[in-house]
Formats: structure tokens, sequence, C-alpha cells
């Protein structure tokens, strides 16, 4: 009994919570003012405690576990939120930015006023209509409490500047949509977001294109490019990954630790 508690003392003062505190300081000089270190901090280490999966894989890899968290810091995101997720992905950890995490980077933007996602269901088709030539968004009349919907055929998306303009509309079938699948690892897997949760990651990929096209402030240009030189700096002086996760992993295959990490609607 001894020794399994010299064990527990051992892996607490060295584990993965530990190492969140130790790096304090890194979230600090890479997180946004919005977010205080402090609280980022804990909210970490509370996924811990929430999700032995997530622990376990922290501990047995900690520098996909810290890259991820580095990478959520330098996106002003809370962890383990529906703005960003951190998915227990073979022996690693992968960062996942969920579309509503892209959503409220638009807004913080400071140019946007409002953004408009939404999927287009079969018995929508009759009520959808865009004509670029002639409208600056699109009218989509939805009977919400009607009889099923049907099948997906498709999503869009646009954000309405604080000026009243509209930004440039997305528009995508569902044809469309497969194609940015078929380039997501595991994406046929059951327990893949697309399959479990299709509905959000139709609006993540018209949201994705929508942030190609929405205008940031300088501020916040600047702040972004600070955030990744400070994110690199950081990465190559603890030997993690050189690039944050979210930029080149899309992560959409998870193990069963899933459902523990997001929540009930998440849709990474």
């Amino acid at each position: 009994m001894t020794t399994t508690v010299s064990d527990a003392v051992a892996n607490r003062e060295t584990g993965p919570g530990q190492m969140i505190e130790q790096y304090a300081s890194s979230f600090a000089q890479v997180l946004p003012v919005h977010v205080k270190p402090e609280t980022f901090v804990r909210l970490a280490q509370g996924l811990l405690r929430r999700d032995r999966n997530l622990a376990r894989i922290a501990q047995s890899n900690p520098g996909s576990f810290m890259a991820a968290l580095l990478d959520c810091a330098r996106l002003g995101h809370d962890p383990g939120t529906e703005a960003y997720y951190l998915v227990p992905f073979g022996n690693e950890i992968q960062g996942i930015e969920g579309w509503r995490g892209k959503v409220e980077r638009i807004y913080r933007a400071g140019a946007v006023a409002s953004v408009k996602a939404e999927v287009v269901r079969q018995a929508d088709a009759g009520s959808f209509r865009y004509d670029p030539a002639t409208m600056d968004r699109p009218q989509h009349q939805v009977d919400w409490f009607g009889p099923d919907r049907g099948p997906l055929i498709g999503a869009y998306a646009y954000a309405v500047m604080k000026d009243g303009a509209t930004s440039r509309v997305i528009v995508m079938s569902a044809a469309q949509i497969a194609e940015h699948r078929k380039v997501s690892r595991g994406s046929d897997s059951k327990s893949s977001p697309w399959t479990v949760w299709p509905e959000s990651m139709y609006l993540k990929t018209v949201v994705r294109e929508l942030e190609k096209w929405v205008p940031s402030s300088n501020e916040f240009r600047m702040e972004q490019a600070r955030a990744m030189a400070e994110y690199q700096r950081v990465a190559a002086s603890h030997d993690l990954p050189a690039v944050p996760v979210s930029e080149t992993v899309d992560g959409e295959i998870v193990d069963q630790g899933w459902p523990e990490v997001a929540q009930p609607a998440g849709e990474e």
C-alpha cells in the first residue's frame, strides 16, 4: 500500500497536471488578453481529472498534450470546450478547433456584426434561394417544427459587417462538402464526428471557407503574428512540433474517449 501511495504522489508531482503549471508562463506569453492564464491552467487540469483516457495519453505522450494546449492558447480558446477540443488519437492528443471557435475568432477580430451559418436539408430545397447576381445573401425559410426535413444537401455561411455590408457568401453542396471529408483522416470511422455529428461538420466546412474571406483588424493580425512567433519559440525550446496542430491536422478520427471530452453537441 505504501508503494502505491508513493507512486501516486510521484505521478501527481511529475505528471501532466504539474507540467501544465510549469508551462503557465508559456501559456501567458501566447494567450490573448481576454483569457486569463490562471483560468486556462485550471481548465486544462480539470480536463485531466474528468477524462482518464486523456490523462493516460497525456502521461505517456506529454509532448502532444502540451503542443495542443499551446495551440489552444495561441488561438485564445478555453480548452475542452466546443471552441477547442483535445482529442485522444492513438497514442497522441490532437487539438482541434471547432466551428464555434472559428466563429468566435471572426467576432473577436472586431469587423463583423454577425455570422450566419446554416445547413440546408432536402425539405428546404424549395425555400432556399441564392442568386449572387441579384442577392447579397441567401433567402432560407425553414419549418423548424414541421416534419422531418430530410437528409443534408448542403450548407452556407456569411458574415454581416459592422457597416451593414455582407461578406462573400459561401454556399456548398453535399458533394462539395464530401470532397473535404475525403481528406479528413478516419472520416468513415463509426466514431468520427463526420459520422456522429454530420450537421456540425457541414457547418465547420463552410465556416472554414468563410474565414478566408472575412477581414480582420490590423491589431488582430499583429496579435496573431506575435502569438505565432511566440508559439514557435516556446515549441522549439521544449522540442515540441514546430507548427500548431490545428493548422496541420483536422483530427477527424477519435476513440471512445471522445464523448467525455466533447460537449454533446460538439463537432470536431
